[in-house]
């Protein structure tokens, strides 16, 4: 919705452009998957466990075997992903791998992760891949650190899948005349640490003139964010369209954000995966084009109000 905003590690000094507006609307989901049936007594066998997960032959033994694909993410980004009252794992995300897991003949599962941690874990292979409103870049795809343009490991590449783009929040009734990042100049903004809306806030505070510096906070997770502006420790906060739009709807019964001004910095999210592991990479690109023609992603994203920013097949490495 990055890319946990656009959360996602960006140089950011170039790509600003609107976006169009994306309505957000609160559900849930569950990681879910489609069994692959044992071949046992019959050629029968074999057809039904083709019909039930059609594209699990194309997944690596290893995983095939195991059953399951593990997810890092950054379980604090609702609508994205998020915890229920209930502590199940929802949101967009989620939903989609489910409709991805039927596809597959594996589970999903998400482990909570902080999101400047994920591609560390990926690379150290304690996650299979990384599914968490990360925005696919560049610098992420050549192991880049965008903020010291040094390699700090192997790249990954990503599957893209939606697209979304930043904005600025405020409290409600206390917008004090924000609409665009020139107007923070002089204020305080909190934003999620290693995100676009942090690259974007360092950027702009660069801009500002003498005596109207940009003071900037960043925070383990958005939800720290929300509640240091909520407690008006802050002017504005900045994150993900989605994730702000959606907590500007929710939060406090819908009376304590505004979101202001237009979008900006539209990028895709991408599902990454190690370089290494093109025969996971392309099985996953496969179902995620199976789950566009055959309407299941159109249903979720109807189903969570965010048809603005869906795409209409699975692109790799689509990212600036």
């Amino acid at each position: 919705m990055t890319a946990r905003s656009t959360r996602r590690t960006t140089t950011a000094q170039s790509r600003i452009a609107a976006a169009g507006a994306i309505a957000v609307a609160g559900a849930l989901l569950l990681s879910g998957c489609g069994d692959q049936t044992d071949d046992k007594d019959s050629g029968s066998s074999d057809s039904s466990a083709s019909s039930s997960a059609p594209l699990a032959d194309k997944l690596p033994k290893s995983i095939r075997d195991k059953g399951t694909i593990k997810v890092g993410s950054d379980i604090a980004y609702a609508p994205v992903e998020f915890k229920d009252d209930s502590g199940k794992t929802v949101g967009i995300d989620p939903d989609l791998a489910d409709a991805m897991g039927k596809q597959l003949g594996v589970k999903f599962e998400f482990e909570n992760g902080t999101f400047d941690t994920l591609l560390t874990g990926l690379r150290s292979k304690r996650y299979d891949i990384a599914m968490s409103a990360m925005t696919d870049t560049k610098d992420r795809q050549e192991g880049i650190d965008a903020e010291t343009g040094k390699k700090v490991g192997e790249g990954v590449d990503f599957i893209d899948y939606f697209t979304a783009g930043v904005s600025i929040y405020t409290k409600q009734g206390d917008e004090q005349g924000i609409k665009t990042w020139d107007d923070l100049c002089g204020k305080k903004i909190v934003v999620q640490r290693n995100t676009v809306s942090n690259d974007l806030a360092k950027d702009q505070a660069k801009k500002c003139p003498a005596g109207k510096k940009l003071s900037i906070e960043a925070f383990d997770n958005d939800q720290q964010a929300q509640t240091r502006l909520r407690a008006g420790g802050a002017d504005a906060g900045s994150s993900d369209f989605p994730v702000a739009a959606y907590a500007a709807k929710t939060s406090g019964g819908g009376k304590d954000f505004v979101v202001v001004g237009e979008q900006v910095e539209a990028a895709p999210y991408g599902i990454a995966v190690a370089k290494s592991n093109t025969e996971l990479r392309d099985a996953l690109q496969a179902a995620l084009d199976a789950i566009i023609k055959n309407g299941e992603y159109d249903k979720v994203i109807a189903k969570w109000g965010v048809g603005a920013g869906a795409v209409k097949e699975a692109t790799l490495n689509g990212g600036k």
